[in-house]
């Protein structure tokens, strides 16, 4: 870590703070010595005063971002308060630390940003690892609770742990499946995957373990299940809640054992496959009411991965509305784009049928009309046979629905900033978002308490 701070006497006692918490510490006491060595050498962290001679905190983080230095910088400084916060943070910072501070709260903001740090670059390494994976199956992410997901992800994808994925129908559970696998040892094998409520019961068990040719009537050969053919890769149990209890036992018996018979047949046969589960119901609910094996219940929640409904992650409306036009682009063979309009007016909905609802809509609007650019008005139905209706004006300062989703922000955040006697900190935790978030609506919305 690199310490930055025209103070003698604090770059020692930061230097004894720092090293005893584990730290390797090296010092400059100006801004530009302070830069030539931040460039020079690989900072995981750079901790930097703002007030010094010949070059400020603020100029250094300036320069320092300029000329492509990418280490975490956390600011000091014993002036300006928040009004040096958020100017440090529009220059790059990532969080800032007023003096005089205590020493732990210095160990706990390097130990977060370190943090960060991992998480962004295991994030980054896994959506490396699935930019070969076919478009329409890439992982589109930007609000917390999906990075969170990601990052999940990238931590048990390497292993074969068996994971239960969770969340409403529609939130994208294949897709997080695809992308353990595709980030798996296991990406070269194959991907199977049955949506187990959508096979007849009588037919699952032959479908999921195969069966002996004369096992039953229209049995005219023998033929190897879905288990056979996913050996070696992953195979992807979708609403996996479904399945019968006499077929559950079956299945614990693969997950434990790793072997199966097939239908009609005595022999058992071997596998190696990392199982997936998907589903929308309550498994220990349901366990607990005997409708699910509790045993097969603990097997299968070793990992569990949660994907909140759209409606509770409104960051990721934008990059999948975008995401969703540029597949449609290849299809239809144009170039299809939002408008800002549109953008904000599918932010505002509710979507009910998540992710897989936005797609639908984003695809009817599209095949509904030769415009190139979508515009709110192609999103709404109306009867057949009845001429279009123009678009009611949503309320808001201007008619827009922009204005509207800014005056209720603006409103929000207000609330919360009052609410907290005007500590930001204090008022970003409420809100459920970061300070340098806050600071950029506060900025972006014109909010000054």
């Amino acid at each position: 870590m690199l310490v930055i701070d025209d103070e003698p006497g604090l770059r020692q006692s930061l230097g004894l703070l720092l090293s005893d918490a584990g730290y390797a510490i090296v010092a400059e006491s100006d801004g530009k010595r302070g830069l030539a060595r931040a460039l020079a050498e690989p900072f995981d962290l750079v901790l930097c005063d703002v007030r010094m001679p010949e070059m400020d905190g603020l100029a250094f983080l300036r320069a320092f971002r300029q000329q492509g230095g990418q280490s975490l910088v956390i600011v000091m400084s014993a002036y300006g308060g928040e009004d040096a916060a958020l100017a440090a943070m529009q220059e790059g910072a990532y969080d800032y630390i007023p003096k005089p501070f205590r020493p732990d709260e210095v160990v706990l903001t390097l130990r977060k940003a370190e943090e960060r740090e991992r998480l962004r670059r295991e994030v980054a390494g896994l959506r490396a690892q699935l930019a070969s994976a076919p478009r329409e199956r890439a992982v589109v992410a930007a609000s917390p609770a999906m990075r969170d997901a990601l990052e999940l992800v990238a931590r048990v994808a390497e292993h074969r742990t068996t994971v239960l994925i969770t969340g409403e129908s529609g939130t994208g559970k294949e897709v997080i499946a695809r992308a353990i696998h595709h980030a798996s040892p296991r990406a070269r094998e194959a991907f199977v995957a049955i949506n187990c409520a959508a096979i007849p019961e009588n037919l699952l068990e032959s479908e999921l373990f195969g069966h002996r040719r004369g096992a039953f009537t229209g049995a005219t050969a023998d033929k190897p299940g879905l288990f056979e053919q996913a050996d070696g890769g992953t195979l992807f149990l979708d609403e996996i809640g479904e399945l019968p209890l006499g077929l559950q036992a079956k299945l614990l018996r693969v997950l434990q054992e790793g072997e199966f018979r097939r239908v009609g047949d005595d022999k058992n046969r071997h596998v190696d496959v990392r199982v997936l589960g998907a589903t929308a119901r309550d498994l220990e609910r349901e366990a607990k009411a005997g409708r699910f094996r509790e045993d097969l219940f603990y097997r299968l929640n070793v990992v569990t991965v949660y994907l909140p409904p759209l409606a509770e992650r409104p960051q990721d409306v934008a990059p999948l509305a975008h995401h969703f036009a540029a597949l449609l682009s290849d299809r239809l063979g144009r170039k299809l784009t939002l408008s800002a309009a549109t953008v904000a007016w599918l932010e505002a909905q509710p979507w009910p049928g998540n992710v897989r609802e936005l797609a639908h809509a984003i695809e009817r609007a599209a095949v509904l009309t030769d415009a190139d650019v979508l515009e709110p008005e192609h999103f709404r139905e109306r009867p057949r046979g009845a001429p279009p209706a123009a678009p009611a004006a949503e309320s808001g300062d201007d008619g827009t629905l922009r204005a509207a989703v800014e005056r209720i922000e603006r409103d929000t955040i207000s609330a919360a900033l009052r609410a907290a006697d005007g500590n930001r900190r204090l008022a970003a935790q409420r809100l459920g978002i970061s300070l340098r978030t806050l600071f950029y609506k506060l900025e972006r919305l014109g909010i000054s308490l």
